[in-house]
């Protein structure tokens, strides 16, 4: 019989404890709250994650606590990541809001369950034990796919829902199937005697059975090639103002659970799976790239994008040392940000009626809204990794550990890569300053709180660029 937790086991999850309870008091709320104040909820659903930020910053910078005996883990690492994806979930609501309000999916239930998928990805950067962390990823899941398919009556939502769900049970199962292969290898499910039954065997055949297995489940979650085949249609069919939240946020988490799990229990087969990811990487970018050349819909063409910035992530997370892990961790971070400020761009954009989800919606935004169109160009500058942006230092600390790690030949690929990504966000910028609007065209939204959040959120992605050592300086602290 398991002992009742101590005080000591719930200090470290004091966090997760007020999320979990304001997600449950925000689906209390929206029962007594008058429809036409869904303000209301929104402004609770902010506080809770202000909230949640606080307890966490307040707990920085001491020692490493764990609880239920080393099954949940708080430390620098773990910290620095959840306040990442509180501070990114915070600005996803805000672009949601006006965005949901106008199509009518503004529900208790969507702010619910974006705190429980917060909750989940809060889980995995803090599991020490292989249940811990399949558990966060399952709640993490489990919201995912109900977020995408908020809006019911969207033919194309419920569509993309059931294949995220379909193939997300798939790569559920093979996670899952690995981590049993772990476990039968080393006879532990706690990362800690993991790591120290896989530094002793002699033969690790099962293991790195089991290993496999388990990249591929993690690539999966990535959106990683050649288990990509999700990303392109969730992020099309999906809400905009969803697709902002599973596009960037999520993408930090997984890389908390790839640390936690490659680092703090497989790390003796480092040298097998940091070759795994390696090509896994070069698979991202070469995939993502070519295919991403030939869109016409913004979202799929970002969805792409998508995969060949996980490359670049994978590619990091291929060295294996505290520096490479360090540089991970930014790109991951850089990158969420610069997601969420490239779909609300769509957002921006868009209207009741009108999805501004094609680039050539684009067309001739310079001469509707010179400010808004320089916006966008740096956001997609960022993205095409142009210094002094945030985006070139994160793929220059990504090069820089894959040259580190001796993978001269993934670093080459990359600058390649970069090369060629830099032609679709370059096309971006063309029809919106140099083609003549077709009809109507895209219309900036009028409402002054969502401008100001895609301001804010654009000018951040140069700003951050300008102060790069003092951030980078906080990613290495993480793992010294």
């Amino acid at each position: 019989m398991m002992p009742l937790p101590t005080r000591a086991d719930l200090v470290p999850i004091l966090p997760e404890i007020v999320l979990c309870g304001a997600a449950f008091g925000l689906l209390l709320a929206d029962l007594f709250v008058d429809p036409r104040r869904r303000g209301l909820i929104h402004a609770l659903a902010m506080l809770s994650l202000l909230a949640t930020a606080l307890l966490i910053a307040r707990g920085m910078g001491g020692e490493a606590l764990s609880a239920f005996g080393g099954m949940f883990v708080r430390d620098l690492t773990a910290d620095v990541l959840k306040i990442a994806m509180c501070a990114i979930t915070g600005v996803v609501l805000a672009y949601a809001r006006p965005s949901l309000e106008e199509r009518g999916l503004m529900a208790g239930e969507f702010y619910a369950i974006v705190l429980f998928a917060l909750l989940g990805m809060m889980v995995m950067v803090s599991g020490g034990h292989l249940v811990v962390l399949y558990l966060g990823l399952e709640m993490l899941a489990l919201s995912s796919y109900g977020l995408v398919a908020i809006d019911r009556d969207n033919k194309v939502a419920s569509e993309a829902a059931m294949k995220y769900f379909v193939l997300g049970s798939l790569a559920s199962g093979l996670l899952l199937y690995g981590m049993s292969m772990v476990y039968g290898a080393t006879g532990s499910l706690d990362l800690g005697a993991i790591h120290q039954a896989a530094a002793s065997i002699d033969d690790r055949s099962l293991l790195l059975f089991g290993l496999v297995f388990v990249l591929v489940g993690v690539a999966f979650k990535f959106g990683a090639a050649p288990f990509h085949m999700w990303v392109p249609d969730v992020y099309q069919g999906a809400p905009t103002a969803i697709t902002l939240f599973i596009g960037s946020v999520p993408k930090i988490a997984a890389f908390g659970f790839a640390y936690r799990l490659l680092d703090a229990g497989l790390a003796p087969t480092a040298e097998q799976w940091g070759q795994m990811l390696a090509w896994l990487a070069l698979l991202s970018l070469v995939i993502g790239n070519l295919i991403a050349l030939a869109q016409t819909n913004l979202k799929r063409m970002l969805a792409y994008s998508t995969i060949s910035h996980v490359g670049f992530l994978f590619m990091a997370l291929a060295g294996g040392t505290p520096t490479a892990y360090a540089a991970a961790m930014f790109y991951a971070i850089a990158y969420a940000l610069m997601a969420t400020a490239a779909f609300g761009a769509i957002v921006l954009l868009s209207r009741r009626g009108f999805e501004a989800e094609n680039i050539a919606d684009f067309k001739g935004l310079w001469q509707k809204s010179p400010f808004h169109a320089t916006l966008v160009m740096l956001v997609m500058a960022s993205l095409a990794g142009v210094p002094p942006f945030v985006g070139f230092w994160a793929k220059l600390a990504a090069l820089r550990a894959a040259v580190d790690a001796g993978l001269l030949w993934l670093a080459i690929a990359g600058v390649v890569a970069a090369v060629v990504g830099a032609f679709y966000y370059l096309r971006v910028i063309k029809v919106m300053f140099f083609d003549e609007p077709e009809g109507e065209g895209a219309v900036v939204h009028g409402d002054r709180a969502l401008r100001f959040v895609f301001a804010s959120n654009a000018i951040a992605l140069l700003v951050l660029g300008l102060f790069i050592e003092s951030i980078m300086g906080w990613t290495r602290a993480a793992f010294a």
